[in-house]
């Protein structure tokens, strides 16, 4: 099954110095002469490993904007792939030049909150990855402590796997310090964003080494497709959170009937309208800035 549907990705833009190398979910990857990378944030959105036929306009942007945010706010526990913010200008304010890294090949998820595809796997064993959490948690309940849940990667179309400490260790022999990364940046980030009326329920993280060997921070970081946002004024466990996620898109593919194994239906205009307003509050909400759709 390809996440696109039958048609495949779309043609990727010709950008005047770059060559285009792939196109993924979401983004579209460049490289130069210097062997730099663009990262290019497209306005593609993808729910229940499919990319759906309607673009979320300003997504792209909001993506790598607030990325951008907290790549330099998270700079001293981490570096970052980040080399430049001047890109050419018909990408601006939705692309970022950064160094190439060797990605390590598991998906680096924390989880503070239980929600998701942890909840489904709570269920039937009281436990996440191994991790064993006790009786009585509910849907939406935080957890003692947050937890390193890592994850397989998945191509486009498949599902990514949740996998143990020990799975992830026979990948990675760097998880420990992965895992202690990780822990780092979810909890520093949460604080950050409880400060802001967000609950950070969870989040997961990407990482590589540089030319040097240096673990660094890549693809994105903290934002509303690779995080769940929770109004903090209304959590309450055992119920749907309001989100600042794409989780009102999720539900609304739910009740739309769709089988998610044919291509996915167009989405109504209301619900483009409020997925956006919800990725835009988002960043209002975190940045403490209006969102500028053409700022880099």
């Amino acid at each position: 099954m390809s996440g696109f549907g039958p048609a495949g990705p779309p043609p990727a833009p010709a950008i005047l110095g770059w060559t285009h190398l792939r196109t993924g979910k979401v983004r579209d990857l460049y490289t130069n002469s210097l062997s730099q990378l663009l990262i290019v944030a497209s306005d593609r959105v993808s729910a229940f490993d499919w990319v759906l036929p309607t673009e979320i306009i300003g997504k792209g942007a909001v993506l790598t904007q607030l990325s951008l945010f907290w790549f330099e706010k998270l700079s001293a526990i981490v570096p970052n792939h980040v080399v430049s913010t001047d890109v050419p200008e018909q990408v601006r304010g939705r692309a970022v030049v950064v160094k190439p890294l060797k990605m390590f090949p598991i998906e680096c998820v924390a989880r503070g909150y239980l929600t998701g595809s942890g909840w489904s796997e709570y269920k039937k064993s009281q436990s996440i990855c191994g991790i064993s959490l006790g009786q009585g948690l509910e849907d939406g309940s935080q957890l003692p402590e947050a937890i390193f849940t890592p994850a397989t990667k998945a191509d486009v179309g498949d599902h990514d796997i949740n996998i143990t400490f020990g799975q992830a260790q026979k990948l990675v022999p760097e998880s420990a310090k992965l895992r202690d990364l990780t822990l780092k940046l979810y909890k520093a980030a949460a604080d950050f964003s409880q400060d802001c009326g967000i609950i950070l329920a969870d989040t997961k993280f990407e990482f590589g080494l540089d030319a040097t060997g240096e673990i660094t921070l890549g693809d994105e970081a903290l934002t509303p497709d690779s995080s769940r946002f929770w109004d903090a004024a209304t959590w309450k466990p055992g119920k749907a959170q309001s989100s600042f996620d794409k989780q009102f898109l999720r539900d609304y593919l739910i009740l739309s009937g769709w089988n998610r194994k044919t291509s996915p239906p167009e989405l109504p205009q209301e619900i483009v309208e409020k997925t956006s307003q919800r990725y835009r509050d988002a960043y209002v909400r975190l940045t403490g800035t209006e969102f500028n759709l053409r700022s880099a």
